[in-house]
């Protein structure tokens, strides 16, 4: 063989190996994107489609400076509002963080969805579900929900339907609206929560207990025996 001829031929060989060592560092890195997307499948739905449950789960975002909700989580509460109207779900847990830098979460949440005509007995609030992983367990442990509606956009439905149904909720997702996200801000989340599924994972597996520890409440229970 040349010596070009050789040259050439490791040079093939060198790029044939980097690229099985970056699919293989692509395929590790997706790997917990993959479960949630894999764990979530058939348990995703349209607000027009979403099946029925007694309890409809919201998780909180930001809280604009005047105290109403931003559009992402507007989107999410007239979901859920709808949810109730339609007869698909009868209770609404908001869960979001009560002392966040962009403000008292749940109780902007609730204020919003009795302004939407929702009945506020009906409506639970839980102002340490700091992130998604804690409003799935507190869900679970604080309120006793063993099955719901988890209400949010789509960039982050799997990856929320996949940790509650992970701590033993029998949960479907609902994609919220998101009237006037823009495509660069969808895109931004997206990129986000794909990098959150790598901690969502570690979570799961290592069992982390909630950031604050509550005890049991009835609360959702009394809510669901109003008529």
């Amino acid at each position: 063989m040349k010596p070009s001829v050789a040259k050439r031929s490791k040079w093939r060989r060198r790029l044939l190996w980097l690229a099985i060592v970056a699919a293989a560092a692509t395929l590790a890195a997706s790997s917990p994107w993959l479960w949630t997307e894999i764990s979530a499948y058939d348990h995703v739905y349209g607000e027009s489609d979403a099946p029925t449950a007694e309890v409809a789960i919201v998780l909180g975002t930001e809280v604009l400076p005047d105290g109403q909700p931003s559009t992402r989580l507007a989107g999410r509460l007239q979901t859920a509002a709808e949810l109730v109207h339609s007869g698909r779900a009868r209770v609404i847990l908001v869960s979001g963080d009560g002392g966040g830098v962009s403000g008292d979460e749940p109780a902007a949440m609730t204020r919003y969805l009795t302004g939407l005509g929702i009945d506020a007995r009906r409506v639970v609030s839980d102002p340490y579900g700091l992130d998604t992983y804690d409003s799935c367990v507190r869900a679970r442990d604080v309120y006793g929900v063993d099955r719901a509606l988890i209400v949010t956009q789509s960039y982050h439905l799997s990856r929320a339907v996949t940790l509650c149904r992970h701590l033993d909720v029998d949960a479907d997702g609902v994609a919220a609206r998101c009237d006037g996200c823009g495509t660069a801000l969808l895109a931004e989340k997206a990129v986000r929560d794909y990098l959150a599924c790598g901690k969502a994972a570690w979570d799961a597996v290592r069992g982390r207990p909630p950031a604050v520890d509550s005890p049991e409440s009835s609360a959702v229970t009394d809510a669901l025996k109003l008529s």
